[in-house]
């Protein structure tokens, strides 16, 4: 949550943050996510509203929207030879 409180707009974390920035001085990729923003922002709103799953899913949308642009990157990245962690 910001520090006003209010929830970030879940439209906000629809792409993921560069992956190639987040693997890059790691040891392990295991538990890097680019979608990391979104996941903590559906648990700021699940934890909001007392955990009513049918509040917060635009922000499991937006969470799985990420996840997939971030793995459809990571596919053309592999086909196109560029190096994937």
């Amino acid at each position: 949550m910001s520090s006003d409180g209010k929830l970030p707009n879940p439209l906000d974390n629809l792409e993921p943050k560069p992956y190639q920035d987040k693997f890059r001085g790691r040891q392990s990729s295991k538990f890097v996510d680019p979608c990391e923003e979104a996941a903590k922002a559906s648990y700021k709103c699940l934890d909001r509203f007392d955990y009513d799953r049918d509040k917060c899913t635009d922000f499991f949308q937006a969470y799985r929207d990420c996840k997939k642009v971030w793995m459809e990157q990571r596919k053309a990245d592999k086909r196109a030879g560029r190096d994937v962690p």
